[in-house]
């Protein structure tokens, strides 16, 4: 068996990705006001998704 280290990184970047998602939805107003947008929220996002196309390339390449 071979060690891939993909499910573990997309495992990662999802959750850290969803907890930025939620801390960008909680604290709305603090970070909005002070930067312009949302920070959190957007890299959040970004994150979440980097951590899905992790995932997505394992279970293809493990089909």
């Amino acid at each position: 068996m071979r060690l891939d280290i993909k499910l573990p990184i997309g495992l990662f970047f999802s959750i850290i990705g969803f907890i930025l998602i939620l801390s960008g939805i909680l604290d709305k107003q603090k970070i909005v006001s002070q930067l312009g947008y949302n920070f959190n929220l957007w890299w959040g996002i970004i994150i979440l998704v980097f951590g899905i196309i992790m995932l997505l390339f394992y279970f293809i390449k493990k089909s």
